[in-house]
């Protein structure tokens, strides 16, 4: 056959990675006098056509010399290729550029807009049946490549072998590769705009990766997982988390606890585990550090690359969902904790991922940042919006994730975060705030809400950002929960004092509620304050280990108490005397000693009566369900403070005692001329305290005082937190 201009030039285009879509010339073409096969096949020696059943129907002859083959057929017909390779093995398939396109024009209109949210059903490496033929179908957005080639062990990793075809509309490039399946390895080959090497790159929407050091995808099944939450989930659906008891323990998944052999747990042999230990210290929730799939163990997940990918360091995305799917039907919810702020720029993720900044903005002043050595989301980007919602909804939907906890939203908010003057851009109007940025997040807690009733979203947000929780509707940015950072600063400044000098920073106890009821808070005490020098939370707190102990369940009883949800970092339950390091397990055989035992038991108290009383989390964003009733008495490092929930259930007289000396005949003012109950004190001999306390029914007496007309006179015991329940005994 000779060959036009045309097909001469197209042929060396396509031999050279130039070519802009591959099937417009490899596959199967119309000619007019039957049909025109090609193929690129580098390292192949001789090619065939045959039909399905092996019968011989054409010799391909070469056409050109880095392996393009040419045959010729009389009608259309289906045929599959033997390639005769120059080792001697013969391998038969179907032609992968004789099968159609998959992706239509509403999918890819939706995608440019940031519109389609269901990015992972469409994108990456989905297995499927195609025409007739199972195989594994590949997309991936690279507007500005010149080529772009999946590359694996099925092809010797040869990017020559199978070039992508080409959307010019949309900047998405696809591939149906026939006979491949699940477990594969993979990356994208791809050729920049202005040519130069071919670089791999990992998957932007793999659903599996590699284990480190490797950095390969790995085509997983897209098939329904198995669930047995439906009565989880719909209790959720009906959900009020603005009124109801929400206690969190956060952890590291591979350092929570290790295997006999200090192997890090996998998610089957984490549940087993964890599961038991957190339902029975009374927490309603587990949130997880970040497993999106990430390079560097030592980010602990905050520099994620994968970000539809669980960790392939703690097993399949099949092995996760099984432990969240154990976790609903133990009574306990799963939050995320979530990066969509920024991503690290290792040569195989997103960072010039076509050769142009893609993902990321462009001038350093924007798309850099400082502090961590990451690069920033392109906001202003429809399609970077939309991956990182489709995202979100992955986690939710895929894996009936209950929340997610997005991270750095305070970075993500301003444009000179972290930034002297000059080396940052201004918004459209001047300002310092990135518009892009707030509309992003206001869409993705919109689209949570419509999509995902019961499902919340929870800010790390450290500023004085208005409206943080307010409605998207009224201006806000549509968040449930806003992380309490002030109020978990100002408290540990003041409980790492010593008792002596806790008298001239009174204030810092206080101070919070000024503005406890602005947002809907979750009160911290995280991850990051038991790192980089800061101790442990129990090393906090000062003197002697029984102080130490004495000064911590006081505190947690506290915040317990305060208005605001709740969150405690792992290893505070056992008085963890050590940082947490990421690299190892924490100290479980501190269980063996009567401190971390009574700490624990407290703990699991407190948030039974948290639970319980309705006073403790029904009022939560309600001023009115807090009354200060001494918060002045500096002298002796005592507050005290009344909680109430609906009309009709009893309140809870909350006092503290921040020193190591017992108060006895300590007058506190009652709104009640009524028994009151200690149902809680942090001083019990049951805690490993010294137990003492005010025991049975106490009687308010008709001695005005704080205001009122009633009062009670208490022991107060040494660095004690007491709870008094009004009316009969609580049964």
């Amino acid at each position: 056959m000779t060959m036009s201009r045309a097909e001469r030039a197209a042929i060396d285009a396509l031999a050279a990675g130039v070519h802009g879509d591959p099937g417009l010339w490899l596959g199967p073409h119309d000619n007019g006098d039957g049909v025109v096969i090609r193929t690129l096949f580098p390292g192949a020696r001789a090619v065939e056509a045959i039909d399905p059943a092996g019968k011989f129907l054409a010799d391909f002859e070469p056409v050109h010399e880095t392996g393009v083959f040419r045959a010729h057929l009389k009608r259309h017909q289906p045929y599959r290729l033997r390639i005769h390779w120059s080792d001697e093995s013969i391998q038969e398939s179907e032609d992968p550029y004789a099968f159609g396109l998959r992706l239509g024009d509403l999918d890819l209109h939706l995608f440019n807009e940031g519109r389609h949210f269901e990015l992972y059903r469409l994108f990456g490496a989905q297995p499927v049946h195609h025409e007739g033929v199972s195989g594994v179908h590949f997309a991936v957005w690279a507007p500005n490549a010149r080529r772009v080639s999946v590359v694996g062990d099925f092809n010797g990793w040869d990017g020559r072998r199978h070039p992508m075809r080409y959307h010019a509309t949309a900047g998405v490039w696809e591939l149906f590769v026939p006979r491949l399946g699940v477990g594969e390895l993979y990356k994208f080959e791809l050729i920049g705009r202005n040519g130069g090497p071919p670089e791999l790159r990992a998957d932007p929407m793999a659903r599996f990766c590699e284990q480190a050091p490797g950095s390969a995808s790995i085509v997983v099944d897209n098939a329904p997982l198995t669930w047995q939450d439906a009565h989880w989930l719909q209790r959720r659906r009906e959900m009020d988390w603005h009124h109801a008891p929400l206690s969190i323990y956060e952890l590291h998944v591979g350092s929570w606890r290790r295997g006999e052999h200090g192997e890090v747990l996998d998610w089957d042999k984490l549940a087993a585990r964890l599961i038991p230990w957190v339902a029975d210290l009374g927490f309603t929730h587990v949130e997880l550090l970040p497993i999106t799939e990430h390079p560097f163990g030592g980010s602990w997940g905050y520099q994620p690359l994968g970000m539809f990918a669980p960790s392939s360091r703690y097993g399949s995305p099949a092995a996760f969902a099984r432990f969240v799917d154990a976790c609903h039907n133990a009574g306990l919810g799963v939050i995320l904790d979530w990066v969509p702020a920024h991503f690290p720029a290792d040569a195989h993720g997103l960072a010039q991922f076509d050769g142009t900044a893609l993902y990321e903005y462009a001038d350093p002043r924007e798309g850099v940042h400082r502090d961590w050595n990451t690069l920033i989301y392109n906001f202003g980007r429809h399609e970077v919006r939309g991956f990182l919602i489709a995202s979100a909804l992955y986690w939710i939907e895929r894996f009936h994730i209950d929340g997610l906890r997005v991270d750095a939203v305070a970075s993500m908010l301003y444009r000179d975060y972290s930034r002297p003057d000059g080396e940052w851009v201004p918004n459209v109007h001047g300002g310092r705030e990135n518009l892009e940025a707030v509309a992003f997040l206001r869409e993705l807690n919109k689209v949570i809400g419509e999509r995902c009733s019961g499902v919340m979203t929870i800010a790390e947000e450290s500023t004085a950002w208005p409206g943080v929780t307010a409605p998207v509707a009224v201006g806000g940015l549509g968040f449930t929960f806003k992380w309490n950072m002030g109020w978990m600063h100002d408290t540990l400044h003041y409980v790492s004092r010593d008792p002596l000098y806790r008298r001239y920073h009174h204030h810092d106890i206080a101070f919070g509620l000024h503005y406890a009821f602005s947002e809907h808070y979750v009160l911290p005490l995280s991850h990051d304050e038991v790192v980089h020098g800061k101790g442990a939370l129990l090393t906090k707190m000062p003197g002697d280990e029984w102080q130490q102990f004495a000064g911590l369940r006081a505190y947690l009883a506290f915040m317990w108490a305060h208005p605001g949800k709740k969150l405690l970092f792992m290893g505070a339950e056992i008085g963890q005397r050590h940082e947490w390091q990421h690299d190892s397990e924490l100290d479980w055989y501190r269980l063996d000693e009567q401190g971390p035992r009574g700490l624990a038991r407290a703990l699991a108290d407190l948030n039974r009566i948290y639970n319980e009383e309705p006073a403790l989390h029904v009022g939560d964003g309600n001023p009115e369900s807090f009354t200060w009733v001494v918060s002045d008495d500096a002298d002796n490092s005592v507050f005290a403070f009344l909680r109430s929930g609906e009309a009709g259930t009893a309140p809870l007289l909350v006092i503290v005692n921040f020193t190591p000396c017992a108060r006895y005949n300590y007058r506190v003012g009652v709104p009640a001329l009524s028994s009151w109950w200690e149902i809680f004190n942090s001083d019990s001999r049951f805690y490993a305290g010294s137990d003492l306390g005010n025991g049975s029914a106490l009687h308010a007496r008709p001695t005005p005082s704080h205001g009122y007309t009633a009062s009670l006179e208490l022991t107060l015991p040494p660095l004690g937190t007491l709870y008094l329940r009004q009316g009969d005994w609580p049964i």
